[in-house]
């Protein structure tokens, strides 16, 4: 039996209704996201990462903006708009493709909370501080704690973290490749994103690599997701 035309068309408004205030955030985060990448890939590109835990401290003491730069609070920050992102994801493509993006999210949510908790900027910038206060011959602890805290921070938890989102993005843009509301060539972006994911940042020379150029595709995936939400929570007609 074929349903009421006008049913569906309250069904889809009151869809929006329900979750245009999702869409409004999920939009406002890929707002702030856009505007926060290409700081970092300027600050990247202009001041080198410390390595050694003492070049951390003397960063953290000169200058703490670059520190936190650097100590990637700004990429903690994108993640945990991401986790927006997700769910407005989820929302608009669950009626067709429910249960692999609840698996698919799980995952990212998993990578998301894993890195949440190994990133190490308040660890470091309170060790600096404390550095700064202290004579030179009870730095030793301190340069040791330092150098534990970097290990934790780029180690298994961030790789976790890396291929578990590169996976949930490759199976939302599967997803999106047979939608209609975020279209099949946002999708293809977010699938070249998500391929270039798959090999962490920290995988040497190939990892660096890679995690740089998967950054064009997912501007552009951004870009163009994030208008999709905002036409949502507008209640405009979404792209095709």
């Amino acid at each position: 039996m074929l349903g009421n035309p006008i049913q569906k068309v309250y069904r889809m408004e009151d869809f929006r209704k329900s979750y245009g205030s999702l869409y409004a955030a999920a939009s406002a985060a890929t707002l702030i996201m856009l505007v926060i990448i290409p700081i970092q890939i300027l600050v990247f590109a202009l001041t080198p990462m410390p390595v050694p835990p003492e070049a951390w401290f003397e960063l953290f003491a000169a200058n703490p903006l670059l520190g936190f730069f650097h100590a990637d609070f700004f990429i903690l920050v994108d993640n945990i708009l991401i986790a927006v992102i997700y769910l407005g994801f989820y929302h608009v493509l669950k009626e067709r493709h429910k249960g692999i993006l609840q698996a698919a999210l799980l995952l990212g949510f998993i990578g998301i909370a894993v890195y949440t908790a190994s990133n190490k900027t308040f660890e470091l910038y309170a060790l600096a501080g404390e550095y700064a206060r202290t004579g030179a011959e009870a730095r030793l602890p301190l340069l040791a704690a330092g150098r534990t805290l970097i290990a934790e921070w780029q180690g298994t938890a961030f790789d976790v973290y890396y291929v578990l989102n590169g996976v949930a993005l490759l199976v939302v843009a599967a997803r999106m490749l047979g939608d209609r509301t975020f279209g099949r060539t946002t999708a293809l972006w977010g699938l070249a994103s998500g391929f270039l994911m798959t090999v962490p940042s920290t995988a040497g020379t190939v990892g660096l690599v890679f995690s740089l150029l998967s950054l064009v595709p997912w501007y552009v995936f951004s870009i163009r997701f994030g208008l999709t939400f905002l036409r949502i929570a507008r209640g405009a007609a979404v792209i095709r």
